[in-house]
């Protein structure tokens, strides 16, 4: 397994994955209608190329040659001294495998070499990857409300790991 930087001709590679891993990890969770709808906000091409322009890096996890995840991350995000892990997800056939901690401690490397006090992050509140994070000693600081427009709402949990 490698953990590359992403290059911004790469960014298909993002919503590719986006369009296989999220009618899995948020099929029961969002309407079909949702789903598509924040697909189009988050992962489209220009969605993306604008996240990176307000300073998000994105990391691709690679098998061989085979992208098969992907972490995006903020430093300083807010201003606060943290690292906010915007995006993290992993093919469904590769979960289970250790591969969400290996892109969580990449994460916690480069928060430690940024000297980041936190690394945080928001997950659905009803996302059975919150007990993932809480495996991995994130807790719960605080719970948010987001509309993101066209009568829809990311109702989150903000989750935190002191450096």
């Amino acid at each position: 397994m490698k953990i590359v930087p992403l290059k911004k001709e790469q960014l298909h590679i993002v919503a590719q994955l986006a369009y296989e891993i999220w009618p899995k990890a948020y099929g029961e969770i969002l309407s079909p209608t949702q789903l598509q709808y924040m697909l189009k906000q988050f992962y489209s091409l220009d969605a993306l190329e604008i996240q990176i322009q307000n300073g998000q890096y994105f990391l691709l996890l690679k098998d061989a040659e085979k992208a098969i995840g992907f972490l995006s991350y903020e430093l300083n995000c807010y201003g606060t001294g943290n690292l906010k892990i915007h995006k993290i997800y992993i093919l469904p056939t590769e979960q289970g495998k250790g591969l969400g901690k290996l892109l969580i401690d990449k994460a916690i490397e480069i928060a430690t070499a940024h000297q980041q006090k936190a690394v945080f992050l928001n997950v659905n509140k009803y996302n059975k990857a919150r007990f993932f994070y809480e495996k991995l000693g994130f807790t719960i600081i605080k719970d948010e409300v987001i509309d993101i427009g066209n009568g829809y709402v990311m109702d989150d949990y903000v989750m935190e790991i002191l450096l």
